[in-house]
Order: C-alpha cells, then sequence, then structure tokens
C-alpha cells in the first residue's frame, strides 16, 4: 500500500472530527499567537479539505503535522492527535526519514514524555500561559538568555525596557523562544535555576 502524503494524513485527521470539534480547531487556529499567523478570513466556514490546504500551505508539509497536533490536544482531541502523529512517524519511518518525523513532531531533548514514539508537546509551550503570568525573576533569566546566544542584544534591550514580568515573558514567546526546542531546552533548565518552585509546581500538573 502506497504511504498517504502529508496532505492525506491531515485531512482524514480533521474529516474524522466533530462538527464541533472542527470549529473548535479552526478557532485554535486563529487564535494562535506563534509566526506565522492564519487570518480568520482563510478558515472562516471552511471544511476539512480547506483546512488541510491551509495548514500546509502556511505552514510546509514537514510543520503541518506539529501545528495539527498541537492543536488537537489543545481542544481535547488527543486520541486523534496521537494517531496524527503516530501515522507521520510512522510513514517517514517507511520512507527512511524517522529522525525528520521525530523533530517535526516537536522532540523535546528530554524534556517531554515519549507518547506513541513521538514525543507530547514541550514542557514550555505546555505551560506558556502560567509561565508568562507567574515568572517573577525574569532578569537573571534574559542574562543567560543573552549569555547563551538564546536571545540577541537588540531582543534583550527591548525585553527589558518592557515594565511588566508578564510583558517580559510574552514577548520572550513571541521572539526569542518561537526558534527551535533547543532554545525553549536551555530556557527550561535556566528556569529549573532561577524560578525551581515553579517549574516543581509545574512538573506536577
Amino acid at each position: 500500500m502506497a504511504p498517504k502524503s502529508v496532505k492525506k494524513l491531515l485531512a482524514d485527521t480533521l474529516e474524522d472530527l466533530t462538527d464541533q470539534n472542527l470549529e473548535k480547531f479552526r478557532h485554535q487556529l486563529v487564535d494562535r499567537q506563534e509566526e506565522p499567523r492564519v487570518r480568520r478570513a482563510r478558515v472562516e466556514g471552511k471544511n476539512f479539505l480547506d483546512l488541510t490546504d491551509v495548514l500546509v500551505s502556511t505552514f510546509t508539509e514537514k510543520g503541518a503535522v506539529p501545528v495539527a497536533a498541537g492543536i488537537l490536544r489543545e481542544i481535547d482531541c488527543h486520541q486523534e492527535a496521537k494517531r496524527l502523529v503516530e501515522e507521520y512517524a510512522k510513514q517517514s519511518s517507511n520512507s527512511g526519514s524517522t529522525d525528520d518525523a521525530k523533530a517535526s513532531c516537536g522532540a523535546t531533548g528530554g524534556n517531554g514524555k515519549a507518547e506513541g514514539g513521538c514525543p507530547e508537546t514541550h514542557f514550555v509551550d505546555k505551560h506558556k500561559l502560567q509561565l508568562i503570568n507567574r515568572v517573577s525573576n525574569i532578569e537573571p533569566i534574559l542574562d543567560e538568555l543573552l549569555e547563551k546566544k538564546v536571545i540577541q542584544e537588540e531582543a534583550y534591550a527591548k525585553i527589558r525596557a518592557l515594565s511588566t514580568s508578564q510583558e517580559k515573558m510574552r514577548e520572550l514567546f513571541i521572539t526569542s523562544l518561537r526558534a527551535s526546542d533547543t532554545c525553549k531546552n536551555i530556557f527550561h533548565e535556566i528556569l529549573k535555576k532561577n524560578e525551581a518552585y515553579l517549574v516543581d509546581d509545574l512538573q506536577g500538573k
């Protein structure tokens, strides 16, 4: 049997959603804060095939699967998300691209719990809102991120100039932490040193 294309995998997954969950998926896709953003007009009233086209054209075939899986988890469609990443990993493995499959599913370098051959959402992404609202000791964290070249001088100065910890954390997520899981892993390690009690609390959830 010929392997399914990424578009076919995505289309089959979205087709299986109830009308209510498909609508939730549309809203969550539009509400994503990370770049690239999707405009509401591109998805409003669209069917699963149209949504598949939007996902692939916006995030590329390699990037569309982890984005879709992440949204599915956020709307509590965990089984659909698990099946999607498992089938994608299987297809990629069959074509000799296992490493690419793991990377595109959001490999976390030991910070994520493996499930079905593909790790769950990275700790930093999973607890994004809590981190934005609860990290208070932000200055030494920024200093270390600059030292480790996760953020550049210009971004560092811009973030430091913001007035509240919440604004600084939000800007950090929008800019530097969306670059790669390597950046998130470094940020996670720095958090363990500077916000140990917060990290312990979040890891227990």
